[in-house]
C-alpha cells in the first residue's frame, strides 16, 4: 500500500514538473523565433555597407537578400515533414548547430559568392527551426486553452522580430563592422543548443510507412520555383520575362505533381485530407491574404514616408513601430478574444478592422498626417495579428498531432507565398496607377518620363538631371503620382481584406476545447535520462 502510495507521490511531483517546463519550454521555443525573424529583416539596413565593401555585382546583391527567404520558404515542407518523421526536438537542434555555424560564415564572408552561400545556409536552418518551434508547441501544450495563450505569445515575439531586426542592424552598423549583424547570433545559438537539448521535449508521429523522399524534393524544388518566380515579379521584372515565366511554371507543374503523388500514396508525406478539413484549408487562405495585405502595405508605406515626406531611414522605422507593438499587443490578448468570441467572429473582425484602417489611411497625402498614420497604423496592426493569431491557432488545432510538422509547414509556407505575392501583386497595381501620372508633364521630354515612371526614386534622379522648371514640375508629377497610386493600391487591400472576412466566415464559431491528458515533459532532476542523441 504504502509503495503505491510513494509511486502515486512520485507521479504527481512529475506531472507538476512537467506543468511548470512547458512555459520554460515556450520561452526556448520563442527565442529560436526571434533569432529567425530577426534574421531576415537585419541585413536590410546592413546593404550599403555590404556593397561598398564586397563589391557585388547587381544579380548577385539581389541573391544576397534574397536567398535566405527563398531557401526558407522552399524547404519548410521538407524539415516539417522530416521532424514529424525523425524527431521533432532533433531537426531543431539541428537547424540550432548550422544557424550559429552559417551566421559564423557569414560575418566572416570576404566575398559576394561566401556571403551568398552563408545565407543560403541560414535560410536551410531557419526551414528546420520554424515549423518544429510550432509543432513542438502543439505537442507540449495539448490544452488549446493553453496552447492558444501560447500562440499569442509566439506570435508576439514574431512581430518583435520583424521590428528589431532594422534597429538591431541600424545600432550595430554604428558601432562594428556589417559582419555584426550576423555575429550577434552565435552566442545565442551557443546558449540554446544546450539548453534546448535537456528542456525540449522529443516528439514524433506515427512513423507509418517510409518517408517519401522524392515527394520532399518534389516539394521543395517546386516551391523554389514558384518563391523565385513571385519574387521577380515583385522587383518589377516583366510578366512575359523567360527568367519569370519559367520558375513559375516548373514551379506549379512540380506542385501539381506533388499533390497527384501525395493523393496516390498510402502513407502521403502529408496528408492531404486536412485541406478537406473547411476549419483548415480556410486558415490557410486567411493567412495567405493577411500576408498579402501586410507585406506589400508595409513595402509601400515605407517608400512613401522616406520618398515623399522625406523621413530618414531610422524616423521610417519608428514610424512601423506602432503597427508591431499593436500587433504584440494583440498577440498577447488573443487567447482571451478566442474563448469570448471564437475563431470565427475574431478572424472576421480582424480582417474587417484592417479594412478599415486601409480605408483611414486613404486620407495620407503629401504633407505629414502624424496623428493620422498613427491611428492607422495601431488598428492595422492589431487587425492584422488578430487574423493571424485566429487562422494559426485554428489550423494548428485543427491538424492531428501526427501531421503537426507537416501542418506547421504548411501554415509558415502559406506565411512566405502570402509575402511574396502581396510584393508582387500589389506592385503591380502601384506601378500600374503611377505610371500614367508621369505622361505629358510640360517640359519634360517623353524618354524621360518613361524612365521617371518605373518608379519616385528613379523619378527624383532623372529631374535632378533636368533641373530647372522641368524638373520641379516632374519632381512634383511624380510625388501626386505616387500618392494617388498608394490610394488605388489601399482601396485594392481593402478590397482583399473583406475577401478575407467572407473567407473567414467557413471557420467554426466557437472554440472547441477537446480534452487532454496532458504531456509528460522530462522534469529538470531526470533531464539527463531524456536526452537524444542529435
Amino acid at each position: 500500500m504504502s509503495g503505491t502510495t510513494t509511486a502515486a507521490a512520485a507521479l504527481r511531483r512529475r506531472a507538476a514538473g512537467a506543468g511548470a517546463n512547458r512555459w520554460v519550454v515556450l520561452v526556448v521555443l520563442c527565442v529560436s523565433l526571434l533569432l529567425v525573424a530577426v534574421d531576415a529583416t537585419v541585413l536590410h539596413v546592413a546593404v550599403p555597407a555590404v556593397t561598398e565593401d564586397l563589391r557585388p555585382g547587381g544579380i548577385e546583391l539581389l541573391w544576397i537578400v534574397d536567398v535566405y527567404p527563398l531557401v526558407c520558404a522552399s524547404l519548410l515542407i521538407l524539415f516539417g515533414t522530416l521532424g514529424d518523421r525523425i524527431g521533432r526536438r532533433r531537426v531543431l537542434l539541428l537547424g540550432y548547430t548550422l544557424f550559429g555555424v552559417a551566421s559564423g560564415l557569414a560575418a566572416l564572408a570576404d566575398s559576394a559568392q561566401v556571403l551568398i552561400v552563408a545565407r543560403a545556409l541560414l535560410g536551410v536552418g531557419g526551414a528546420m527551426i520554424m515549423p518544429a518551434t510550432l509543432s513542438i508547441l502543439r505537442q507540449v501544450f495539448p490544452d488549446r486553452r493553453e496552447r492558444a495563450l501560447a500562440i499569442g505569445i509566439w506570435s508576439a515575439v514574431a512581430a518583435v522580430g520583424a521590428a528589431v531586426g532594422p534597429l538591431l542592424g541600424g545600432f550595430l552598423l554604428e558601432h562594428f563592422w556589417w559582419g555584426s549583424v550576423f555575429l550577434v547570433n552565435i552566442p545565442l545559438m551557443l546558449v540554446s543548443l544546450p539548453v534546448g537539448r535537456v528542456l525540449l521535449p522529443e516528439s514524433k508521429g506515427d512513423g507509418k510507412g517510409p518517408w517519401d523522399v522524392v515527394g520532399a524534393l518534389m516539394a521543395a524544388a517546386g516551391l523554389f520555383g514558384v518563391v523565385l518566380g513571385v519574387k521577380r515579379l515583385g522587383s518589377g521584372e516583366s510578366v512575359g520575362s523567360l527568367l519569370t515565366v519559367l520558375p513559375l511554371v516548373v514551379g506549379a507543374a512540380l506542385l501539381a505533381g506533388f499533390v497527384r503523388r501525395q493523393r496516390r500514396r498510402t502513407y502521403p508525406l502529408v496528408d492531404l485530407k486536412m485541406f478537406g478539413r473547411p476549419a483548415f484549408s480556410t486558415s490557410v487562405g486567411c493567412i495567405v491574404l493577411a500576408m498579402l495585405a501586410l507585406v506589400g502595405l508595409e513595402l509601400i508605406a515605407a517608400q512613401y514616408l522616406q520618398l515623399v515626406l522625406g523621413l530618414s531611414p531610422l524616423e521610417t522605422g519608428l514610424r512601423l513601430l506602432p503597427l508591431t507593438f499593436a500587433a504584440m499587443a494583440a498577440g498577447l490578448a488573443g487567447a482571451r478574444m478566442l474563448r469570448r468570441f471564437g475563431p470565427r467572429r475574431m478572424v472576421c473582425a480582424g480582417f474587417c478592422l484592417t479594412a478599415f484602417a486601409v480605408v483611414l489611411l486613404m486620407a495620407l497625402g503629401r504633407t505629414d498626417e502624424c496623428a493620422l498614420m498613427v491611428s492607422g497604423f495601431v488598428l492595422l496592426g492589431f487587425g492584422l495579428e488578430t487574423t493571424l493569431f485566429g487562422a494559426y491557432e485554428s489550423m494548428l488545432s485543427e491538424a492531428p498531432q501526427e501531421q503537426a510538422g507537416g501542418a506547421a509547414a504548411i501554415g509558415e509556407t502559406s506565411y512566405q507565398l502570402g509575402a511574396g505575392i502581396g510584393i508582387a501583386l500589389l506592385g503591380t497595381v502601384m506601378n500600374a496607377a503611377y505610371a500614367p501620372g508621369l505622361s505629358g508633364v510640360p517640359g519634360v521630354p517623353a524618354s524621360a518620363s518613361a524612365s521617371a515612371g518605373h518608379s519616385l526614386g528613379e523619378a527624383y534622379e532623372v529631374a535632378a538631371q533636368l533641373g530647372g522648371s522641368a524638373g520641379a514640375a516632374l519632381r512634383h508629377a511624380a510625388r501626386d503620382a505616387f500618392v494617388h497610386g498608394l490610394h488605388v493600391t489601399l482601396l485594392v487591400s481593402a478590397g482583399l481584406l473583406l475577401l478575407g472576412a467572407v473567407m473567414a466566415l467557413r471557420l467554426p464559431r466557437v472554440m472547441q476545447c477537446e480534452s487532454s491528458e496532458p504531456v509528460e515533459l522530462p522534469a529538470p532532476r531526470d533531464a539527463a535520462e531524456s536526452r537524444v542523441s542529435v
